[in-house]
């Protein structure tokens, strides 16, 4: 690694160092607000105490990353040119990508850190988080769940545990399992003290089985097997993480469990459907608001640090909050069904993608203005399509098609009238 990129790198880190802290401060003051003398009465030890807050703001993470990662390349390639360091990099025959490179870089590493949150630690301790302050930190912590029920709606099978399960669903107590056909008849109940998941199958101890014929209760085909007083059952395909999937919070879980919970829960209304489709391919397209962000926040750095800063700087943060605003519209067009759930979650990363690209290899004056023009005949031809397909009744095919002309033809000559003054 050479001077010039450790430089760079140093430059970098430490405003992003204090924008992360400032940020995480800022919402950990505001929790404390509410649970800062609970907090000092339990017994959750100085770690958990992390694992905690950390909990709390994982939901939050990818915002607070984005808009620390801006706000420290507008500081950092401002400072450049205010100095004249970056005039003088590139005198010396630095392309502009070598000189950004250690940057884009910084963000690919805080979008890979950003999906580690989002499916290894958030599914696991935001919950856990929401518990223990439902519960006022408490002595148990939230290691424990309380009683609760699963429905397997694709196996016909219910589980109710009464005597509650332990933070990853692996041990469950006071089991009971009602097993149904396909036409909603009882075949057989199991009530076990204790299920245990072990090497992928559920071992249960001390069952009591009972049979059902037509609906009746009758005698066991197999009486040898069920007196067995540890029983593993093969047969039951659900795992803990399916389990928890369905006791926890829709918007905590990784995009795996998200994906599957769509799979194997066939009783969810076409809605719940859009919105778990949509939420989970937003989540794993995240990680990539943070180079889509830099890519227009680079040049934006450059002009406020030769030209003038209140350009540059609120051109920035206007694109910043267009672009997690349109991502919010995205969402709404879902619910309302107005928008497939994988086109909206890939439209706001590939529009501002684009944008970036484009902005970060035109570093004019008029770029900024260029950009807002293209996010406002965006937004029109979004809002003029949605209405045409709830107010008019057309279809969503013909609706886009009327509403796509006008916007085009006004990018294109805006693009025309670009180029001519570049």
């Amino acid at each position: 690694m050479s001077k010039l990129t450790l430089y760079i790198l140093r430059e970098f880190i430490v405003p992003l160092f204090y924008c992360l802290v400032g940020f995480i401060g800022i919402y950990i003051l505001f929790e404390l607000f509410g649970s800062f003398s609970r907090l000092l009465g339990s017994d959750l030890s100085f770690k958990e105490c992390v694992l905690y807050f950390g909990g709390y703001l994982s939901p939050f993470f990818h915002y607070l990353a984005s808009a620390a990662m801006m706000l420290a390349t507008l500081y950092t390639m401002w400072n450049f040119c205010r100095h004249s360091e970056l005039t003088a990099m590139r005198a010396s025959g630095i392309s502009l990508f070598a000189i950004v490179k250690p940057l884009l870089f910084a963000g690919a590493m805080m979008g890979l850190f950003i999906a580690w949150v989002s499916e290894s630690y958030m599914p696991e301790y935001a919950q856990w988080a929401k518990k223990i302050k439902a519960e006022r930190f408490g002595t148990r912590k939230g290691s424990e769940n309380d009683a609760f029920s699963f429905n397997n709606t694709h196996e016909n099978r219910v589980w109710m545990v009464s005597g509650g399960a332990n933070r990853d669903y692996t041990e469950l107590t006071g089991v009971s399992v009602d097993q149904e056909s396909a036409e909603d008849v009882m075949l057989y109940n199991i009530n076990a003290e204790k299920a245990s998941f072990l090497d992928g199958e559920w071992w249960f101890v001390n069952p009591k089985i009972q049979h059902y014929s037509n609906g009746s209760q009758c005698a066991s085909p197999t009486p040898e097997i069920d007196a067995l007083t540890l029983r593993a059952f093969p047969q039951f395909k659900e795992r803990p993480e399916d389990i928890r999937m369905q006791q926890s919070n829709p918007k905590y879980l990784s995009v795996r469990e998200k994906l599957r919970h769509v799979e194997i829960n066939g009783n969810l209304t076409d809605e719940a459907r859009r919105e778990f489709s949509y939420d989970a391919w937003a989540q794993a397209l995240a990680p990539f608001s943070c180079i889509i962000v830099m890519l227009f926040t680079i040049p934006a750095g450059i002009t406020s640090g030769r030209q003038s800063v209140f350009e540059g700087i609120l051109g920035s943060i206007g694109m910043f909050f267009v672009f997690h605003g349109l991502s919010i519209a995205c969402m709404v067009l879902v619910r309302c069904n107005l928008l497939s759930p994988v086109p909206a979650a890939f439209m706001p990363i590939a529009l501002f993608l684009a944008v970036g690209i484009f902005f970060f290899h035109n570093t004019l004056k008029s770029t900024l203005s260029l950009m807002g023009s293209y996010v406002a005949l965006f937004a029109f031809y979004m809002v003029t399509a949605a209405l045409l397909v709830s107010k008019a009744g057309l279809g969503f095919l013909a609706s886009h098609l009327i509403a796509f002309p006008l916007p085009l033809a006004a990018a294109v000559l805006c693009t025309l009238r670009f180029r001519s003054r570049a």
